[in-house]
C-alpha cells in the first residue's frame, strides 16, 4: 500500500513522475535555495479510511475528520469532508500524524509509509554525493491524499527500543541479523524504534539492513543520528537526503494506544570541511546537538493538540546531557532549555543513543521544565554495543560490552494506560541478566601492563585470601541503573546495606578491552560508568564458600536480583 497522489494527469501510487535535470540548473537551484528559499505553495488532499486496502480514495470510503497533517513546521487539521490545507516549500515532507486506532500504510521492509516528499527538482547535481539522494518529483500534485487503516490499539502494549546497530560492514550487518533480530521473531511488541545511528556512514548498507529488521513482523520507525549524513552536503539541509529517499520524514510525530510519540532530527550538521588535514567524506564532518527551529515549531503545535496529562515519548539521538562529558556540543543537545519551555506541563519520556553507555537523567525546575514529575531522560543501551568490538562468541557473533560495561541490547517500554516502564534487554542473554557483581581487591585493578598476562576473568574472579578481606569491595554494575536505583547487598542470607552509586569504570570491561585489544576498534576504552555501586565487603563473609545476593529496584520501580560466590582462604596465622 502506498500514498495516493493525484497529478494534474491523474493519481500516481507511492512516488510523482521523476525529470532530468542538469548540473547547471541544479546548481542554479542550490545557490536559490541556500540564498532566498524557494516559494511557498498550499498542499491539500485527503485523510481517508481505506477500507479496500488499495491506497486511493474511492468512493463510499470514510473522510477522517480531526487528523492531524504537517508539512515538518505547521499542522493542519482535517475538516468534516476529511480535507486538509497547509503550506508547501521546496524540500518539505508532508506527512499525516497517525492517530490512536490507526495504521498507515506498510513498505515491504515494514516501514511505515505516511508522507510526500516534495522536492520538485530533487537534490542538486551538483553536490555530487556520494550515495544518492531524492529524484525529481515535479510539481506539486493537485492532492496529496493519506490512507489510514482501522486497528485495535486498546489494552497494554509494548515498544522495542534500539539504538545505534551501527554496521560498519555487511559482517556487521550479519551481527545485527543474528544477535538481536532473530531473537525477536515473533515479538508480540506494537512496533519498533530505532533512535539513530542506524547505519555507521556506509549508507549502501541500508536496504539490506531494512529487509532484515523487517522479519520481526512489527512496523519500524527510524530516527537519524550523525551516522546517517550525507558527508558532501554543504550544510545541514541536505545532509539527510538519502535518509529521506529510503527512510522518510527525519521528523514526525504518530500515536498508538493514547500514547503520542515524536520522532525529532536533533543532529545540527555543520557540512563538509574540505581544508581539514587529509580530507575525506567520512572524517570531515561536524555536528553539534540542536533541536532545529522547525522542529521546534513542529513539537510546539502538536502538544498545542494533546491534553497536558498524556503522556509524551521524544525520540532523538544526541542526549540532551551526558556524563561523559556534559558540556560537549558534539553529545549533549545544546538548546535544550528551548526544548524544555515548549514540553514544560507534560509527562515526558525521552530517550536517546549516541554515547554507547547507558544513563538517566532527569530534569526539573533548575533546568527550566515544569511539570508534574521531572521530564525523564534515558539514554539507552546500544545494539552495536562496543560497536561490535570483542571476541567472539561460538556464534562468531562479538561480545561488544558497552563502554560503561553494559552489555549490548535493547529496551523494551511498556505502556498500560498513562504508565510507562522501561526494562533493559541484553542481547542474545536472559531477559533475568540486569546486573553483573565483581570482587575488587587489588590496589593496582586498573593498571592493565601489570596483569597483562593474566587469564580473562582474573581480575574479577570470586576468590580472595582471608588477608585480602579488610581490602576488598563488592562492585555491582546494574546495567540500567541511575540515580534512583537503589541497591542492597547481603551475605549468606544476612542483613543487607545499601550500596553506594560511583562514578568509574566498570573493571570487567577495562579487562576485555585491554586483553582483546586486537579484537576492538582503536577508539574504545572503558569510559565511566553512571551505574556501578560499591559497598566495603560485609563482616558475614567466612572462611569457604559464601552466597553473595544483591537486590535492585531499577529507575522504574523493578526489582532484580542476582547472585555470586565468593571463596575466601584462610588469612595467614
Amino acid at each position: 500500500m502506498s500514498i495516493a497522489v493525484k497529478s494534474p494527469k491523474g493519481f500516481i501510487n507511492g512516488r510523482a513522475s521523476h525529470r532530468k535535470l542538469s548540473v547547471l540548473l541544479a546548481a542554479a537551484l542550490l545557490t536559490v535555495a541556500l540564498s532566498a528559499g524557494a516559494l511557498a505553495e498550499t498542499a491539500r488532499g485527503t485523510v481517508f479510511e481505506d477500507l479496500n486496502l488499495n491506497g486511493t480514495l474511492d468512493d463510499g470510503e470514510p473522510r477522517l475528520q480531526g487528523i492531524h497533517v504537517s508539512n515538518g513546521r505547521d499542522i493542519a487539521t482535517t475538516g468534516e469532508d476529511g480535507g486538509y490545507r497547509i503550506e508547501t516549500r521546496d524540500g518539505d515532507i508532508i506527512f499525516v500524524i497517525k492517530p490512536t486506532g490507526y495504521r498507515t500504510p506498510m513498505s515491504a521492509e515494514m516501514l511505515p509509509r505516511f508522507h510526500y516528499i516534495h522536492a520538485p527538482q530533487g537534490t542538486p547535481e551538483a553536490l555530487k554525493l556520494r550515495y544518492p539522494g531524492l529524484a525529481p518529483t515535479g510539481p506539486l500534485p493537485e492532492a496529496i491524499d493519506f490512507p489510514l487503516v482501522a486497528q485495535d490499539e486498546s489494552g497494554p502494549f509494548e515498544v522495542i527500543l534500539f539504538a545505534d546497530t551501527q554496521p560498519q560492514s555487511d559482517m556487521e550487518v550479519d551481527f545485527i541479523r543474528d544477535d538481536v533480530v532473530a531473537e525477536l521473531i515473533g515479538t508480540e511488541a506494537a512496533f519498533a524504534v530505532t533512535i539513530g545511528d542506524i547505519m555507521f556512514d556506509d549508507l549502501a548498507l541500508f536496504p539490506r539492513y531494512n529487509r532484515i529488521m523487517s522479519q520481526m513482523g512489527v512496523p519500524v520507525f527510524n530516527v537519524p543520528g550523525n551516522h546517517e549524513l550525507n558527508f558532501l552536503s554543504p550544510d545541514d539541509r541536505y545532509s539527510l537526503e538519502t535518509y529521506k529517499r529510503l527512510i522518510g520524514p527525519p521528523t514526525y510525530a504518530w500515536s498508538y494506544g493514547g500514547v503520542h510519540f515524536i520522532a525529532v532530527d536533533n543532529v545540527d550538521y555543520k557540512g563538509f570541511d574540505a581544508g581539514r588535514e587529509e580530507p575525506s567524506y567520512r572524517g570531515n564532518g561536524m555536528y553539534e546537538g540542536r533541536v532545529p527551529d522547525d522542529a521546534l515549531a513542529f513539537i510546539e503545535a502538536y502538544l498545542s493538540t494533546i491534553e497536558k496529562g498524556d503522556r509524551i515519548v521524544l525520540f532523538h539521538h544526541i542526549p540532551l546531557r551526558t556524563y561523559q562529558d556534559p558540556d560537549a556540543p558534539n553529545i549533549n543537545t545544546v538548546n535544550k532549555a528551548d526544548l524544555f519551555r515548549i514540553l514544560s506541563g507534560h509527562t515526558v519520556y525521552a530517550a536517546h543513543g549516541h554515547t554507547h553507555t547507558t544513563e538517566h537523567h532527569y530534569f526539573g525546575t533548575d533546568d527550566g521544565f515544569t511539570g508534574d514529575t521531572p521530564l525523564h531522560s534515558h539514554v539507552i543501551s546500544t545494539v552495536s554495543g562496543s560497536w561490535w568490538s570483542g571476541p567472539n562468541d561460538a556464534r562468531g557473533v562479538p561480545l561488544a560490552m558497552q563502554r560503561d560495561g553494559t552489555p549490548n541490547g535493547y529496551h523494551i517500554a511498556r505502556f498500560d494506560g498513562r504508565k510507562m516502564s522501561v526494562r533493559f534487554k541484553p542481547a542474545s542473554l536472559p531477559a533475568s541478566h540486569q546486573m553483573r557483581i565483581l570482587f575488587d581487591s587489588q590496589f593496582h585493578q586498573m593498571a592493565a601492563p601489570i596483569f597483562r598476562d593474566v587469564r580473562h576473568g582474573g581480575l574479577t574472579a570470586g576468590r580472595i585470601t582471608g588477608d585480602q578481606a579488610a581490602s576488598t569491595d563488592v562492585l555491582v554494575n546494574v546495567f540500567d541503573g541511575g540515580p534512583n536505583t537503589t541497591v542492597l547487598l547481603s551475605v549468606n542470607g544476612g542483613g543487607t546495606i545499601e550500596m553506594t552509586r560511583v562514578e568509574e569504570p566498570d573493571p570487567a570491561a577495562h579487562e576485555l578491552f585491554e586483553r582483546f585489544s586486537a579484537q576492538r576498534k582503536p577508539w574504545v576504552k572503558a569510559e565511566k560508568s553512571s551505574h556501578l555501586y560499591r559497598a566495603d565487603l560485609p563482616a558475614g563473609v567466612r572462611p569457604g564458600a559464601n552466597t553473595i545476593t544483591v537486590t535492585a529496584t531499577d529507575e522504574f520501580g523493578t526489582e532484580h536480583t542476582a547472585h555470586a560466590v565468593l571463596e575466601m582462604e584462610k588469612a595467614a596465622p
